[in-house]
């Protein structure tokens, strides 16, 4: 004999119940059986809703109760033949009476009693058992239907009552041994009391009636069957990596199904465990998934966790003193107290000084469990003793379970290490002796992130996802999305990174999406988003909160760079091109740096100097290694260089400038780089990473560039202004010539002091010969002394550039 429980979704509405018919058709070829159903989806929750509404005296709840009525004589009429609904929708009616009898009692005297609620709460399931068993019969004859109330007996504990089992076992042998029907149909979640009482065994109850029904009869196995292909590695409405666990102990399942996995009711095993009978939980809508099987037998299993699960609406608890230290019975006296009030305590941990004992508990128990706690220890609390008890709400335990964990070394540390890379902070920690599950409490808001992460670290072959909020969609942001769709898929196979872009911004829009944007199509996403705004845009990304995360400032804006500092302190990584930040005070500065490491996360802008050249990286290095950099000489604007290399007698100064910009060279404004600043912070960012404190204004700026071009309030000024000067730029290249040098604009450091400006270069120099847009640095350290170290090659571009951030990009993913 094999027992099947169908859920609510299974039972839904009549096209779902036809899937129903054709599984239990099907298996009822080979074995007797018997089928628990719960009531219609939602259906609970609406009968709920009536009475509540009933009893304050609203008289909505009729139309609550036409709803109700409704949904079962549309999915009788599509169930069973014109020819025999007659009798059948009297009968559903006369069900109907009865409730709207109940509910006009709770309107008239305005008071919902539980028993009242347990009464009104089982037509749910007498409902749809009945339509089901009716159904059954069309294709089936030899099936019949029995309510569970003449053979479940609890106590009068309404609302989730305790079965009597001796009782409840004797009824259940008795009229299966008796009956010969090949399938027997009943409702689960209901029950009686044994002086005939309406009782109801807990929300999630059918899948406890079913297992009860099993555990009587020794039945052969126990299948659930529900709306998803199992239990699963972590929820998938959270998680949407998260995998079917396809072999799974009882005792995972009843840690599992404690802490949150709703896909099985958690006393329903206790039933089945004595009499080890496995436990099938099965898809309705996909019927040939293997499911998850649940039983003794022991599977090799190379994870050694099974599953990351969680706990909503928890509130954390402590009572904390000297007074406790030592003294008997303070635990005894808390935890009555809570048991007097009806408390479930779900989580205990306890420092080992004896000074403190923390609980959790739902959020909806708090107040009350606060106000008790506090008033049984009230003398100890007036004589300073031990503390009133402090309460924190909205926070989550989250738990990895398995069997096999107390067998492996490091699962802990794994765990936390984990989560406080993510900046997940952990209020309390909690582990049982069998070490079958390790327990944390966070901060609620932090629940998705600690999920996919765990979940991350935990079952995806080591793939870390990285997520990328874009803001500048220019032409190096799109050569970096261009690039990042490109080796998206090479970098989930060879490096393990699932690159995924949640939001991308331009001045006039921003769109997010938090399972990534189809790049395909980003362009076209982008103009459908909202108006760009930075203040909604840094909420969004704090919102959304998702693992490793990563800022992404591909503007050369300065309001932009100023918000690096709110990213890094929510532990969202930042990487950019934007070198406004780095070469602002150097108080702001060193305050970045100091963040990136506090909230550990990365703050890296190898593009700020040579675009994709490995330049602040190597001096990282030089550093770290205990070198000590003593003179750089440097030329840093691939810019200039493209636009001194290509200015000769046939091209004008304003021609090459212009082409510089076409090429994507410049920055938007040109004036940025031919006026020497952006020199001038590319050669201060390497200062200060050479590990030497100055300011912008200390760095000597020798312009070439006349006042009045400098000056322009735009572009279109701009270049006008070049023509008008073009005499004092033809000058400047013939002195070159006479000169027989080239023209460099170099930056220098050395013995404390930084300059920048236009240089002739002499052919025997190492800068003369620097062609195209290439950049070009020498360091002189203490190692390099006589031959500098060189660093060369392209410093310009959107496509290097974009290859940069793409750079550190990856570096925080190999971290």
């Amino acid at each position: 004999m094999k027992v099947l429980k169908f859920g609510g979704t299974s039972v839904a509405n009549a096209q779902n119940i036809k899937l129903v018919l054709a599984i239990v058709s099907d298996k009822a070829r080979e074995e007797k059986l018997i089928v628990v159903v719960s009531a219609f989806s939602k259906i609970t929750d609406l009968l709920q809703l009536a009475s509540q509404k009933a009893a304050a005296g609203d008289e909505s709840f009729k139309d609550i109760l036409a709803e109700i009525e409704k949904k079962h004589l549309d999915a009788l009429k599509e169930l069973i033949p014109v020819s025999e609904q007659s009798s059948l929708l009297s009968h559903i009616k006369r069900i109907v009476n009865h409730l709207e009898t109940l509910l006009d009692g709770c309107y008239l005297l305005g008071e919902l009693s539980s028993r009242t609620s347990d009464t009104i709460l089982s037509f749910g399931e007498l409902l749809s058992s009945y339509i089901i068993a009716e159904a059954l019969k069309q294709n089936l004859k030899n099936s019949s239907y029995k309510d569970s109330r003449e053979l479940i007996k609890t106590n009068n504990h309404f609302g989730k009552a305790i079965v009597n089992f001796d009782v409840s076992n004797e009824l259940i042998v008795d009229f299966f041994a008796s009956n010969e029907n090949q399938v027997v149909v009943m409702p689960g979640f209901i029950a009686a009391s044994l002086d005939g009482i309406n009782t109801t065994l807990g929300r999630g109850g059918s899948d406890y009636t079913a297992a009860i029904i099993a555990g009587a009869l020794d039945a052969n196995d126990l299948e659930i069957w529900t709306d998803v292909n199992g239990m699963f590695t972590a929820n998938p409405k959270i998680v949407k990596q998260a995998q079917p666990i396809a072999y799974i102990s009882y005792q995972e399942a009843m840690e599992l199904s404690h802490f949150g996995a709703k896909v099985l009711y958690p006393p329903t095993i206790q039933p089945v465990l004595r009499k080890n009978i496995p436990i099938l939980i099965k898809n309705t809508f996909e019927p040939a998934a293997e499911g998850t099987y649940i039983s003794n037998e022991v599977f090799a299993q190379s994870n050694p966790v099974k599953g990351i699960t969680h706990i909503d609406a928890i509130t954390l608890i402590t009572l904390e003193g000297s007074g406790m230290i030592g003294v008997s019975g303070s635990s005894k006296r808390l935890f009555e107290v809570l048991s007097n009030k009806n408390i479930n305590v779900i989580f205990i941990t306890q420092a080992s000084s004896e000074h403190s004992i923390c609980i959790g508990i739902l959020n909806s128990d708090a107040d009350v469990a606060e106000e008790a706690i506090n008033k049984a220890f009230e003398v100890e609390i007036s004589q300073n003793k031990i503390e009133p008890c402090i309460v924190e709400k909205n926070l989550c335990i989250i738990a990895l379970v398995g069997e096999n964990m107390k067998n492996h070394q490091g699962l802990s540390g794994r765990m936390f290490s984990t989560l406080g890379k993510n900046n997940v902070n952990i209020r309390a920690i909690a582990q049982g002796a069998s070490e079958r599950n390790i327990s944390a409490v966070i901060n609620e808001r932090d629940v998705k992130k600690a999920l996919n992460t765990l979940h991350e670290n935990f079952f995806e072959e080591n793939t870390k996802q990285l997520n990328l909020y874009v803001m500048g969609v220019g032409n190096v942001g799109e050569k970096f999305i261009e690039q990042i769709h490109q080796q998206k898929k090479f970098l989930k196979e060879n490096l393990k990174i699932n690159l995924r872009v949640i939001a991308l911004s331009n001045s006039r829009k921003m769109y997010f999406d938090e399972d990534g944007i189809a790049l395909k199509e980003w362009q076209f996403l982008l103009e459908t988003g909202e108006p760009a705004d930075k203040e909604k845009f840094i909420s969004n990304v704090k919102e959304l909160n998702l693992r490793n995360s990563i800022f992404v400032d591909i503007t050369a804006n300065e309001s932009i760079s100023k918000t690096y500092e709110q990213y890094l302190k929510r532990n969202i990584a930042v990487v950019t091109c934007n070198k406004i930040a780095c070469a602002s005070e150097y108080d702001n500065y060193k305050k970045l740096k100091k963040l990136s490491r506090q909230f550990n996360a990365p703050f890296l802008f190898e593009t700020n100097v040579g675009a994709g050249l490995p330049i602040i990286d190597t001096v990282k290095n030089l550093i770290a290694s205990g070198d000590k950099v003593n003179k750089i000489q440097a030329v840093l604007s691939g810019s200039l260089n493209f636009i001194f290399n290509n200015f000769d007698e046939k091209n004008t100064f304003h021609d090459v400038v212009k082409e510089a910009g076409v090429q994507g060279f410049t920055e938007p404004d040109p004036k940025i780089d031919l006026s020497g600043i952006d020199v001038a912070r590319k050669i201060l960012i390497l200062i200060r990473e050479s590990g030497y404190k100055m300011e912008i204004d200390e760095i000597t700026n020798e312009s070439f560039m006349p006042a009045e071009c400098l000056n322009t309030t735009s572009n279109e000024a701009f270049f006008e202004s070049l023509q008008t000067h073009a005499a004092h730029f033809e000058t400047i290249y013939k002195e070159a010539l006479s000169k027989e040098s080239r023209l460099k604009y170099v930056a220098q450091f050395e013995n404390g002091k930084a300059n920048v400006g236009l240089r002739f270069i002499p052919k025997d120099h190492p800068f003369y010969n620097l062609e195209g847009k290439d950049n070009i640095v020498l360091f002189f350290t203490d190692r390099y002394v006589d031959q500098p170290l060189l660093i060369k090659g392209a410093g310009a571009g959107a496509a290097v550039t974009a290859s940069g951030i793409f750079a550190d990009v990856i570096r925080i993913g190999n971290v």
